[in-house]
C-alpha cells in the first residue's frame, strides 16, 4: 500500500491551480459537442421522486439524476458520499476520511436543505443545523438512488428547499439469489458483505450485511487541537426488506435498515477521540390499486439517528422521527389528480439542551397535486399547507410546465416555494434562541433537455433565494451578550443561482458522461460568497469494454473556496483528481473490481486544517452465482 507520511510527501510538491481547470475545458466541449445523451431504455424507467408517485423519467418535468444498481456497483466507492460528488449539482465536505464529519451541498445549499428519504422512510437530524447524517448511511445496502434538483417543499414539506434524494434497497425477486464479497485497500482498509435476495409465490425478501474498518490517517494537519496519530473508522450495517402481494392490486412492504460507525477524529492535543454514530430506520408500506385508474399508498416510519462522544465528558444526542402519509391519486383524460395527508413528529434528546434533555414538535400537512399531459405540453402543480406545533401554518406550492418542441427535445420551466423550521438544537441548545423564525426559499428555473437512444444532454439554470437563514456566528459582538462565546441567527437572504450541463454519449467502444457547474451562492446581505463552495466544478468519464476487462477513468475538478464567510482570500485551493477503474469476470460467477482513487496523489483540502487521502488502491472479489 502506500505510507502513512504520503502527507507530507504531498506537500513538498510545487502544485499549480491552474491545472484545476483544464478537464474543466475539456468537459465544456465535450459537452458542447453533444449531439444525444441517456439511453432510449433509461428515458422509460420510472421514478418516483419527482411527483411522489410513478412516472417515466421522459415525462419528468423536474431536474432529476437516476443511478442504477449497475451504475452503483462499477463506480467501486467505499462511502455513499464519494458516489454522490459526481452527481451533478453536488458537492461535498468531509472532515478526514470515510465516517468523519461530512456535509452535501445541491445547488450551492447546505445539507439541511436536502430532504433524504430511505425506502420511504425520512431521514434527519435535529442537532445542530440538522440534515442527514450522509456518514452513517452504508452504500452496500443501497441498488438505486434518486437525486431530483430544484424546490419541492410543496411535495415533501419541510427542508425540501434544494432538492430531494431518495435512496432504495435491494429488492427481492422470484428464486434465490445469494451474494458475498470482501476487498481490502490502502490505510488497511477491508471490507465484507454478504446477503441473499429471492421470492416464492406471493412473498418476495431480501437480506444484506455489511463490515468496514479502516486504519485511517491523521485527519487534522493543522490548527489548534491537533493529535498526530490514525483516525480510522470501524461500519456495521444490516438491511432487511419483506414484501407480500396480498391479492391482485394488495400489496405490503416491510422495510428495515441499521448502521453503527465509530470514527477517529481530533479535538485535542492528546487523546484518542471517537465519535459513534448509529442510524436505524423502520418502514411499512401498503398499497392498494382499487382501479386502473385510483391507487392508495398508506406508510408508516420511524427513523432514530444517535451521536456519542467523550472527551473530557461525555455528549450525547439523539434525534426520533416518526412519519404517517396517507397518499390517493387518481388518473383520468383530463389529468392526474393526488391529495396527500401527512403527520411528522420530531423528538430531540441532548446533553447541551437548556431546561432538560428532550425537546419535541411535530407538523401536520395536506397536499394537492395535479398533473396534464397534452399533446406536446405538460403541466405539474402541487399545493400543500403544513401546520408546525411551534410555527403555524406555512403554504408552499410548484408550478412547471414542459414543451416537447422538436422530436427529443424539451424545454421546461418552473417556479417553486419551500420552507425549513429551525432544529430544535438551533432553538433550546445552550447556544440556541428559541425566537429563530423558519427559513423560507423562492425557487425559479429553465432546462432544456435532448435525448436520442444512447446519448442525452440536458442544461439548467435556476436561481433559488432564501429568507432568514440561519447560521452559527462563532465571533463576539454578532451575538447577544448571553450567548457571546457564539449563537445560531437568522441573517437576512442568502442566493443560490447557477446552471449545470450533464450529458453522456458513446462514441465507438468508449461511453463518455459529463457534467459542469457553473454556480455563485452568496450572502445575499454581505455579498460575500458561501464557504466551502466552488463556483465552478465538472466531471467527466468515459468507460470501455477491452479483452474482458471494463475499465473506466474519470476526471474531477473544483476551483477555489473560502473555508469562513469571514475570509478575505479563497484559502482552499482548487484541485483535479484522476480515478481509474477495472472490473473483470473471473469465472461463471466471480467478479474482480479494482479501483484507485486521486491516482496523481493530489494534495488537495475540502475543509481548512483537514486532510484528504493521497493515491488510494482498492481491490475486490465478488461471488454472485445467478
Amino acid at each position: 500500500m502506500f505510507p502513512m507520511n504520503v502527507f507530507e510527501q504531498r506537500r513538498q510538491r510545487a502544485w499549480m491551480p491552474a491545472m484545476a481547470w483544464r478537464p474543466v475545458s475539456l468537459a465544456v466541449v465535450c459537452l458542447a459537442g453533444l449531439v444525444a445523451p441517456v439511453a432510449a431504455a433509461a428515458l422509460d424507467e420510472v421514478v418516483v421522486s419527482a411527483t411522489r408517485s410513478e412516472q417515466r423519467l421522459s415525462e419528468v418535468l423536474a431536474d432529476v439524476t437516476v443511478l442504477d444498481g449497475e451504475a452503483l456497483e462499477r463506480s467501486g466507492a467505499l462511502a455513499l458520499e464519494d458516489v454522490m460528488a459526481k452527481v451533478p449539482g453536488i458537492q461535498i465536505t468531509r472532515t478526514g476520511g470515510p465516517g468523519s464529519d461530512t456535509n452535501l451541498f445541491l445547488r450551492g445549499a447546505h445539507k439541511q436543505h436536502t430532504a433524504v428519504y430511505v425506502d420511504g422512510i425520512r431521514i434527519d437530524a435535529q442537532n445542530g443545523s440538522g440534515g442527514a447524517p450522509w456518514e452513517t448511511l452504508p452504500l452496500e445496502s443501497i441498488e438505486r438512488i434518486e437525486v431530483l434538483r430544484g424546490a419541492a417543499g410543496a411535495l415533501y414539506g419541510s427542508d425540501a428547499m434544494a432538492g430531494t434524494v431518495q435512496i432504495f434497497t435491494r429488492r427481492g425477486e422470484t428464486g434465490f439469489k445469494p451474494h458475498v464479497s470482501v476487498g481490502a485497500g490502502s490505510y488497511g482498509t477491508k471490507k465484507g458483505t454478504a446477503g441473499f435476495s429471492g421470492g416464492q409465490g406471493a412473498w418476495d425478501y431480501a437480506l444484506g450485511l455489511s463490515y468496514a474498518d479502516s486504519e485511517g490517517f491523521d485527519a487534522k494537519t493543522g490548527g489548534t487541537r491537533r493529535n498526530v496519530d490514525k483516525d480510522g473508522y470501524v461500519r456495521k450495517s444490516a438491511n432487511a426488506r419483506v414484501g407480500l402481494q396480498l391479492s391482485a392490486g394488495q400489496r405490503l412492504d416491510v422495510t428495515a435498515l441499521t448502521s453503527d460507525s465509530n470514527a477517529g477524529y481530533d479535538s485535542r492535543a492528546q487523546g484518542n477521540d471517537r465519535a459513534v454514530r448509529t442510524l436505524d430506520a423502520y418502514g411499512l408500506n401498503w398499497q392498494g390499486d382499487w382501479t386502473p385508474a385510483w391507487r392508495t399508498r398508506v406508510a408508516v416510519s420511524q427513523s432514530r439517528h444517535g451521536y456519542d462522544t467523550w472527551t473530557a465528558t461525555h455528549y450525547r444526542t439523539e434525534t426520533l422521527l416518526r412519519n404517517y402519509l396517507v397518499h390517493n391519486e387518481w388518473r383520468s383524460r383530463v389529468g392526474t389528480f393526488s391529495v396527500l395527508a401527512e403527520r411528522r413528529e420530531d423528538k430531540l434528546e441532548n446533553t447541551s439542551l437548556v431546561g432538560g434533555d428532550a425537546r419535541s414538535r411535530h407538523q401536520n400537512a395536506l397536499g394537492l397535486g395535479y398533473g396534464l399531459h397534452w399533446q406536446q405540453h405538460a403541466v405539474q402543480l402541487n399545493l400543500r399547507r403544513d401546520r408546525d406545533s411551534d410555527f403555524g401554518g406555512k403554504r408552499t406550492a410548484t408550478l412547471a410546465y414542459g414543451w416537447d418542441f422538436a422530436p427529443h427535445w424539451k424545454a421546461t420551466a418552473s417556479v417553486g416555494t419551500g420552507f425549513r423550521v429551525p432544529t430544535l438544537f438551533q432553538r433550546f441548545s445552550q447556544n440556541g434562541d428559541a425566537s429563530l423564525k423558519p427559513e423560507e426559499s423562492r425557487n425559479m428555473e429553465l432546462g432544456l433537455r435532448w435525448g436520442d437512444k444512447d446519448r442525452a444532454f440536458s442544461a439548467t439554470a435556476y436561481r433559488n433565494k432564501i429568507e432568514n437563514l440561519v447560521v452559527y456566528a462563532a465571533k463576539q459582538g454578532t451575538c447577544p451578550v448571553a450567548l457571546s462565546q457564539g449563537c445560531y441567527l437568522n441573517v437576512e437572504a442568502a442566493q443560490l443561482e447557477g446552471i449545470t450541463l450533464a450529458g453522456n454519449w458513446r462514441a465507438g467502444v468508449l461511453k463518455w458522461y459529463a457534467s459542469v457547474d457553473f454556480q455563485n451562492p452568496r450572502n445575499a446581505q454581505t455579498g460575500r460568497l458561501l464557504q466551502r463552495r466552488s463556483q465552478r466544478y465538472a466531471t467527466l468519464g468515459v468507460e470501455t469494454t477491452l479483452a474482458g476487462w471494463t475499465l473506466g477513468s474519470e476526471l474531477q475538478a473544483a476551483s477555489r473556496r473560502f473555508n469562513d464567510d469571514a475570509e478575505a482570500v479563497k484559502s482552499l485551493g482548487g484541485y483535479t483528481l484522476v480515478n481509474l477503474s477495472a472490473s473483470r469476470q473471473l469465472a461463471r460467477d466471480f467478479t474482480l473490481t479494482a479501483r484507485i482513487d486521486n491516482a496523481l496523489d493530489r494534495d488537495y483540502t475540502l475543509v481548512k486544517d483537514y486532510a484528504t487521502a493521497g493515491r488510494t488502491l482498492w481491490l475486490g472479489v465478488k461471488w454472485m452465482p445467478w
